[in-house]
């Protein structure tokens, strides 16, 4: 029984750290692609507000998608830039209850 427990405990262990590991690597990810978001690559900009397509709404990225649009001076980039921006706010008027 002591086994048991010990082998339960030590797997409860390991998943905690795998858990939080791969939190860690998510922020990573998270945080790297907003920067990349002003990157003077193009592609890399691409990427980035691909990334920011599937971000839930939040108020850091409705700031920094404003300050993306008003920055990025491809159209088409900037277009994308601008529909991802008003899903996120309408989001966040739903959320608050604001029609």
């Amino acid at each position: 029984m002591s086994g048991r427990i010990r082998r339960i405990g030590l797997f409860l262990l390991g998943a905690g750290a795998a858990a939080a590991l791969a939190a860690l690597v998510l922020r990573d990810q998270v945080v790297r692609h907003r920067r990349e978001l002003f990157s003077a690559n193009p592609f890399r900009r691409l990427a980035a507000l691909r990334h920011m397509t599937g971000e839930p709404a939040s108020v850091d990225a409705v700031t920094v998608l404003r300050d993306f649009t008003s920055w990025e001076p491809r159209r088409l980039l900037k277009n994308q830039a601008t529909a991802v921006l008003a899903r996120m706010e309408d989001e966040l008027k739903q959320r608050a209850g604001i029609s």
